[in-house]
């Protein structure tokens, strides 16, 4: 296969791995980080982390949701839920982010960059399966 048409092979199980993968990363790296940051920092610090990455953690998983559910209906299958239910949980689950957000930042009055790094966690998973994708 020449690097032209390495695109085109993607499929939806393709992503799916991906986005699981990106997934069990983003889970694995904050148990590290947050206990690095944990120790190292204090434990409000880990715990803004834990709560930015608790957010985007989610994130992915909703995307995976719409874009799962998206795929079978363009693919005239069967969904297990509404197109409804599908986007009132994403809707529920930004209000519940932004609440996470909220409350953890009034609570903790830690640094903010640690909690913007649990944010960016999610994108770093992101980036780094694009990155191995591209390479294959």
């Amino acid at each position: 296969m020449n690097e032209a048409n390495s695109g085109l092979n993607f499929s939806d199980a393709d992503l799916k791995a991906a986005m699981r993968r990106a997934f069990r990363m983003t889970a694995g790296l904050a148990v590290f980080a947050c206990g690095v940051m944990s120790f190292l920092v204090g434990w409000k610090t880990g715990a803004l982390f834990l709560a930015g990455v608790m957010v985007s953690a989610t994130g992915l998983y909703e995307w995976q949701q719409l874009v799962e559910h998206m795929n079978a209906k363009l693919d005239q299958q069967k969904t297990p839920h509404s197109t409804g239910f599908v986007l009132g949980m994403f809707f529920i689950r930004l209000g519940l982010a932004a609440a996470v957000i909220y409350g953890s930042l009034k609570c903790f009055r830690g640094p903010v960059y640690a909690l913007v790094g649990g944010l960016g966690l999610a994108a770093l998973a992101l980036l780094i399966e694009v990155a191995r994708q591209s390479r294959s």
